[in-house]
């Protein structure tokens, strides 16, 4: 059998120990320094930023109305299509609007005509104004030679009285000639509003001008580009009513986030600050952002019924304010309007008020 070592088995029992004793002081003073090292973390960091979970995400939405009335023909969207600015989304009956346009050429044609009447008119005038002067002095002619008779005796009285009346009949058909020539010109005038064109047939063409505007307009076009939403209500056969909202685009391009923070929040936050958004929808995801604006108003203050706190009876609740966040990057994902976000905004820098 071999002998033991006794010089071995001692050294054996004694690395144990001394490596206890060596790792003891090393835990004794590293733990504290670690809980000293995070507890000056939290400290140095503590109040550099406020967040909040009460927020939204925004775009902008338009209701699409029909400038004219009528039934609908057409129906070119669907529910949660996307639409480029300019594309057809309904139609309204042209079929009025092309009578109405036709009424107006119609009516044009009625006012050329009246101005052309009134021209042969201004015309006749004329000559008749020529022939009353003629009349006049062939009446003078003959008054004269009645006078001269009657001074010598040759005629009679009441033949010098019928002279006489001639000559006035002839200078009041010539009154009257020269009042319708004003007459008929003063409708051929223009005015200072439209030079160069009577009134009749300056309004008969602004009412083809409308009526050429409202068969334009009985195709409806979106006024941007976005994605179609409430298209429910557009059905064909159904009557439009003028100004009614019949559906809604949504301008997904450019989107935003509403926060309500706590007014406690608000002592440091300035506008331009930093601000990171996370999605509930989106886990992972976080976009980069800055304050935009900061409301101007709490959200119970814009209340359809705000608080009346006058009465002494009332509790004190911590306000909303509504901060907007705008978007500093384009987002891999479709950002929805009305998503749940959760905002965190840097503090510590001034910003730019």
């Amino acid at each position: 059998m071999a002998e033991a070592d006794p010089a071995r088995g001692l050294a054996i029992e004694t690395a144990p120990a001394l490596r206890r004793q060596w790792t003891r002081p090393v835990l004794l003073t590293s733990l504290p320094l670690l809980l000293l090292v995070v507890a000056a973390y939290i400290w140095l960091t503590s109040g550099r930023n406020v967040s909040t979970d009460n927020a939204y995400v925004q775009q902008d939405k338009v209701s699409v109305s029909s400038d004219v009335g009528g039934r609908i023909v057409e129906v070119a969207v669907r529910e949660n299509q996307p639409v480029r600015a300019g594309d057809l989304l309904f139609r309204i009956d042209p079929a009025p609007y092309r009578i109405a346009v036709e009424q107006a050429n119609a009516a044009i044609a009625n006012a050329q005509v009246q101005v052309g009447t009134l021209q042969a008119d201004v015309q006749g005038t004329g000559a008749g104004i020529q022939a009353a002067r003629d009349a006049i002095a062939s009446a003078q002619e003959d008054l004269g030679r009645q006078q001269a008779l009657m001074a010598r005796g040759f005629t009679t009285r009441a033949r010098l009285q019928q002279a006489q009346h001639a000559v006035q009949q002839a200078r009041a058909q010539l009154a009257t000639a020269v009042a319708a020539q004003g007459e008929a010109r003063s409708k051929l005038s223009t005015g200072a509003a439209d030079p160069g064109q009577t009134p009749a047939i300056a309004a008969a063409e602004v009412q083809r001008d409308k009526a050429a505007l409202d068969l334009t307009r009985t195709a409806v076009r979106a006024p941007y580009t976005g994605t179609i939403s409430q298209s429910d209500r557009l059905q064909v056969g159904q009557m439009m009513i003028t100004g009614l909202p019949a559906v809604s685009i949504v301008r997904s391009s450019r989107s935003w986030v509403n926060a309500n923070f706590k007014e406690t929040d608000l002592n440091r936050m300035r506008v331009s600050q930093p601000a990171t958004v996370s999605f509930d929808a989106y886990k992972g995801l976080r976009l980069h952002g800055h304050v935009e604006s900061i409301g101007a108003g709490t959200g119970s203050e814009f209340s359809v019924l705000p608080a009346q706190n006058a009465t002494g009876n009332w509790v004190k609740v911590t306000q909303r304010v509504p901060v907007r966040i705008a978007i500093d990057e384009a987002s891999p994902r479709q950002l929805i309007a009305g998503l749940s976000a959760d905002v965190t905004v840097d503090v510590s820098g001034d910003g730019q008020r």
